[in-house]
């Protein structure tokens, strides 16, 4: 993989990329909110070599950093469909977890025409009609509920609650080391990816997706809300839903064997390996 950079009028983006075949897919792991591109390592080093693959750090994560809290979800969307073109990376196939399936869904808003799949691990349906006036407003006032917690609290929460295997522990709590020395940061981080959210939502747009896709949800995930919406959004769409035992918030890093053989089937199913 190699590390590249992007600049914008917020930041610096890091990403990193390789590059096999322009006329094959380009796999595009987008991380959850304060993950970073590590989230994906078991799938990288699956499909490297296999697949164009592209990863990043999100803006103001990990190497992404310092950066300005300007952006907007489509903000983050442009910016990524450049870096795609200034790679000739045509043909993306999404795989976002979590907040990285908003930043999908947003991408299959305004690109229909380049997405040629999406895969959402435990991930949530950005329709208006998912998100309650109360959740809305809750999603507003998160940075002030983090705040709240000791670090050390918080931290034990955030690990545990975002994986079940001893691998996925340990790589969310590297990933939240990261900001121990600025905790402020990893705060804002959080609320300000939580309003774009909520800004996403309230704008009532269809959030179509017109391309193959997958929705892939850990059994175990903590996330309550998560489980319900993947239900909902399988139940209204159709789109396949696949439930991974054992599995937690990351589920791709709890079973990385079972969620990179079901990508792997999802693209060849689809005509896309």
């Amino acid at each position: 993989m190699t590390e590249k950079t992007y600049e914008t009028g917020c930041g610096t983006i890091h990403y990193w990329v390789n590059m096999i075949d322009a006329d094959k897919v380009t796999l595009v792991f987008l991380p959850g909110l304060t993950s970073d591109h590590r989230l994906f390592d078991k799938q990288i080093e699956y499909f490297q070599g296999k697949y164009n693959v592209f990863v990043w750090d999100a803006p103001a994560h990990a190497a992404s950093w310092p950066f300005e809290f300007k952006f907007t979800l489509p903000d983050k969307v442009n910016w990524l469909n450049e870096m795609l073109e200034r790679e000739n990376m045509t043909g993306p196939v999404i795989v976002g977890q979590s907040m990285g399936g908003f930043v999908g869904q947003v991408f299959a808003e305004l690109y229909p025409e380049k997405l040629k799949g999406f895969v959402a691990i435990d991930s949530i349906p950005i329709q208006r009609k998912y998100m309650s006036d109360r959740g809305l407003r809750m999603l507003k006032n998160m940075e002030s509920m983090y705040a709240r917690f000791p670090w050390k609290l918080l931290s034990k929460v955030a690990v545990k609650g975002s994986a079940t295997s001893e691998y996925g522990r340990k790589l969310a709590r590297e990933m939240m080391t990261v900001y121990e020395g600025d905790r402020r940061r990893y705060f804002r981080i959080a609320g300000h990816g939580f309003i774009i959210l909520a800004e996403a939502i309230e704008k009532d747009l269809p959030y179509a997706i017109t391309c193959p896709v997958l929705l892939i949800c850990g059994r175990k995930d903590r996330i309550r809300f998560c489980v319900k919406s993947n239900k909902a959004w399988h139940r209204d769409t159709g789109i396949p839903l696949e439930w991974i035992k054992d599995a937690g918030h990351n589920a791709n890093t709890d079973q990385p064997e079972i969620v990179n053989g079901l990508i792997e089937s999802f693209l060849n199913e689809n005509g896309l390996g």
